[in-house]
């Protein structure tokens, strides 16, 4: 019986606060892996977001070359009128 009161005291004094103490190593480390990876999900929701209309930017590179090409027909028209006069 005085071994099993032993036992459990070595078990309470002293596995116990060993276990405690390296879960601290784990678990600490842990949470700031989540802090991490809370901050990369944000920033990259900010980035997706920031990049959200560059596919419309192919949609304005063709319509600004549109604008471009009737901008010079009307441009030349223009001119053969006034080198007509």
């Amino acid at each position: 019986m005085v071994v099993l009161w032993v036992m459990s005291a070595v078990g309470l004094l002293v596995v116990a606060p060993l276990v405690v103490g390296l879960a601290t190593y784990v678990i600490r480390p842990a949470l700031e892996c989540a802090r991490y990876a809370d901050d990369i999900l944000e920033h990259g929701l900010g980035i997706a977001a920031a990049v959200e209309p560059v596919p419309v930017l192919v949609n304005t590179r063709e319509l600004v070359a549109e604008v471009t090409t009737n901008a010079v027909a009307y441009v030349g028209a223009l001119r053969r009128l006034v080198a007509k006069s």
